[in-house]
């Protein structure tokens, strides 16, 4: 057996325990400068809209020898004044993207790479976009995230608890908005690969909190009637039992990801794999941490507020703590405690054999 399944064994059985739950306020102050963080970077840097969203025109081709310097010099040829941005992706392809231009400008810029590029005319990919359909399409995709968190927060609050809907919700918004600001850090354009990265993290974040959640849910099941833990050490028990499983699932994920990261971004420069992967990298790294460091312990908090909550902590915490060496594991309604500790050991030996009474004789 592996360590880490080893690990896992331990942890689930309760043998080994990370107080999560009790250490919840070091995990937000880690989330709340991660945010800070990624305010400042979309308050000073703001997102780079794709033209996509924003409208434009956007020039494509391929040259031997193409440099970002000569692609700048092809648009200040063409005798356009404003705003462009000069990419190359790969060994010898540039991407030239400009506001939506006129007939005439679109021509002159033509005709200017072909100049200084030497190629003809028909190997340049042209994609001009109108303003008014790149504010359709963000709506849209806006639209899009809002349906899809109220669908979300109706599934949870039906299939488990309203107050797990609400930790959940939390959770993903946390997600969306590191997610966001670092790609405001980086500088990346987002593009509508970006919106279907987004929602693809969000549907694995949620996955990986449901799957916390339905193990928060059958450890307490029966708890304010055994009264033997608050709802807190349950819900951390929780965490640690599913605590490898996440991580494992997450890694398997992550290693694709981050290869197509690599290849898109820094060998083949290709947009697209480029806004994807980096979206699902940051998402799902984020959204495993939020599903067992933000969620469950948003949700206990949240749970440990209800009278019937409170109540319980009382009579959990005037039958003191348990035995150390106790291994402990709830799971559903059923709960099975092995109290095999040096303790008892030494509390028998102190007693000593007990001693039977003695049979009388019938005569």
């Amino acid at each position: 057996m592996s360590r880490l399944s080893g690990m896992g064994g331990r942890l689930y059985r309760g043998e080994k325990s990370f107080n999560i739950i009790g250490q919840r306020r070091r995990f937000y102050a880690l989330s709340i400068i991660v945010i800070i963080i990624a305010g400042v970077a979309l308050s000073v840097q703001g997102l780079k809209l794709g033209i996509e969203f924003k409208g434009g025109s956007e020039f494509t081709f391929t040259a031997p020898g193409s440099t970002i310097e000569l692609g700048q010099k092809a648009v200040t040829d063409s005798g356009l004044t404003s705003e462009t941005i000069v990419q190359k992706i790969g060994s010898d392809k540039i991407r030239i993207t400009t506001k939506s231009l006129t007939n005439a400008e679109n021509d002159a810029v033509e005709n200017a790479i072909v100049k200084d590029f030497n190629i003809p005319i028909g190997e340049i990919n042209v994609l001009s976009i109108g303003p008014s359909w790149g504010k359709d399409i963000t709506h849209k995709a806006i639209q899009a995230l809002i349906g899809f968190l109220l669908v979300v927060l109706l599934y949870l609050a039906l299939a488990f608890e309203p107050k797990m809907a609400q930790a959940a919700i939390i959770a993903v918004v946390h997600d969306i908005f590191i997610t966001v600001g670092i790609y405001a850090l980086v500088g990346f354009d987002v593009t509508p690969a970006t919106v279907i990265g987004f929602l693809t993290i969000l549907g694995y974040s949620l996955y990986d909190t449901v799957v916390v959640f339905d193990k928060v849910r059958e450890n307490t099941r029966s708890i304010t009637s055994t009264g033997k833990y608050t709802y807190s050490q349950a819900a951390n028990l929780a965490v640690n039992q599913t605590l490898v499983r996440s991580f494992n699932t997450s890694l398997i994920a992550l290693l694709p990801v981050a290869s197509i990261l690599f290849v898109g971004a820094m060998l083949l420069g290709a947009g697209t794999l480029k806004d994807l992967s980096l979206a699902l990298f940051i998402g799902l790294a984020t959204g495993t941490y939020s599903s067992i460091f933000i969620a469950t312990p948003i949700l206990a908090s949240l749970r440990e507020r209800e009278p019937a909550m409170q109540a319980l902590a009382k009579r959990v915490a005037m039958r003191g703590p348990q035995t150390p060496g106790d291994a402990v594991v709830i799971k559903g309604d059923a709960e099975v405690s092995n109290i095999v500790t040096s303790t008892h050991s030494k509390e028998n030996r102190e007693r000593g054999p007990r001693n039977q009474p003695k049979r009388k004789s019938r005569r």
